[in-house]
């Protein structure tokens, strides 16, 4: 069986940075282990599987190299830009997923894709586990929390781009990963991320859309401003526009062609 496969840099304009994903679109589900075993193969962040209906919504899944992930934003806006590639008439594109709903996308009139997320703002925590504390070499100011990781601050740009971790102490919060962040001392953003996830997906994500619906609501209340500018300060750097309104968080990106190919398995 061959199945067409794309891979997408997304929240970039420049190949080699953001963050990769591999798309595959199929008429029906693979199995779980068929899905799992392309996305190792892969070695991506991310390998997004999405399968249409006869309602015009796109039902997606996301498996990283070790697991399937309940929600993952820049394999959903890479998604979004293979679709809207393959369909010049489509300006919106409904996604479903099991964990989060359903999503809209729209293509921006500047060229960047807008995806509609829930607000998952996390609450500040006063108990922070030993492991994260023995896992990060620069203690937090402050530790929040919700559903997908815990968000440590950071007072200096230097704490947030410098801390080393402890891979082995951070497996043992699964299933939450870990965020660390500050505001940005630069004028070009409003505040800066890191992500590990050796429990879910390896060391660290090159940029994590999913995180900045918790990060964005957290910092727009911090910095008493709706719309953001993020940073992602991984080797490779990806940039997300985020807007916080109400439940929801609205984030934008660019995303750029890496490959279109075939790979060949057997169901």
């Amino acid at each position: 069986m061959q199945l067409e496969i794309n891979v997408i840099d997304a929240f970039t304009d420049k190949v080699f940075k953001g963050n990769s994903a591999a798309v595959i679109i199929t008429e029906s589900w693979l199995s779980d282990t068929l899905m799992q075993s392309i996305a190792f193969e892969n070695n991506l962040s991310e390998t997004a599987f999405i399968v249409s209906d006869n309602k015009g919504v796109y039902h997606i899944r996301w498996f990283s190299p070790l697991t399937e992930i309940d929600f993952c934003g820049h394999a959903t806006l890479a998604s979004a830009f293979v679709l809207f590639k393959k369909n010049a008439t489509l300006n919106t594109i409904k996604f479903s997923a099991k964990a989060v709903g359903i999503l809209t996308v729209v293509q921006l009139d500047n060229g960047k894709i807008q995806m509609d997320f829930p607000n998952r703002m996390p609450k500040k925590i006063d108990n922070i586990p030993d492991s994260l504390l023995t896992g990060l070499s620069i203690a937090p100011s402050e530790v929040y929390r919700n559903a997908q990781a815990y968000f440590v601050i950071y007072d200096s740009e230097s704490d947030v781009l410098n801390v080393l971790r402890d891979n082995e102490a951070l497996k043992e919060l699964a299933p939450l990963d870990v965020v660390v962040t500050c505001q940005s001392e630069s004028n070009n953003y409003d505040f800066i991320s890191r992500y590990f996830w050796p429990a879910n997906g390896g060391d660290e994500d090159p940029v994590t859309g999913s995180s900045h619906t918790g990060l964005a609501p957290l910092w727009a209340e911090r910095l008493n401003k709706n719309e953001l500018v993020a940073y992602q300060a991984s080797s490779r750097g990806g940039v997300l526009d985020c807007v916080v309104a109400g439940d929801r968080v609205l984030i934008s990106g660019h995303a750029v062609q890496y490959l279109t190919g075939f790979i060949t398995v057997e169901e």
